[in-house]
């Protein structure tokens, strides 16, 4: 626990902010590498847990239709937003899940706080 590891002197603020930035590097690596599938398969169980619950079991299937639920509403917005350049659909990924994911971080930082 911390108060253990506070005891063994552990600086706690700078091992959770190594964690967070190596939890976000390497959500970053697998984002990268499978691209927007990736990307919907993080925001999906997260958008889904408050309606299925907590157990992974359950979520399973939920996760996998809202996945490509999500993913066919994004290539869905980006075929019809009339522009001069096509989206990407990353980029319209993105533009969903930054600020849910944005929110997502405020929630659990008042939460424990």
């Amino acid at each position: 626990g911390e108060s253990g590891a506070a005891s063994l002197g552990i600086d706690l603020a700078r091992t959770r902010a190594l964690l967070a930035a190596g939890t976000a590097l390497a959500v970053g690596a697998g984002v990268a590498v499978a691209g927007v599938i990736g990307f919907a398969g993080l925001v999906t169980p997260h958008l889904l847990r408050p309606l299925v619950g907590a157990r992974p079991s359950g979520l399973l299937w939920p996760s996998a239709l809202g996945g490509a639920a999500i993913v066919l509403a994004g290539d869905l917005a980006v075929r019809l937003t009339p522009s001069a350049a096509e989206v990407r659909l990353g980029v319209a990924m993105a533009c969903l899940g930054g600020p849910f994911f944005l929110f997502l971080l405020l929630s659990l930082r008042r939460r424990l706080g």
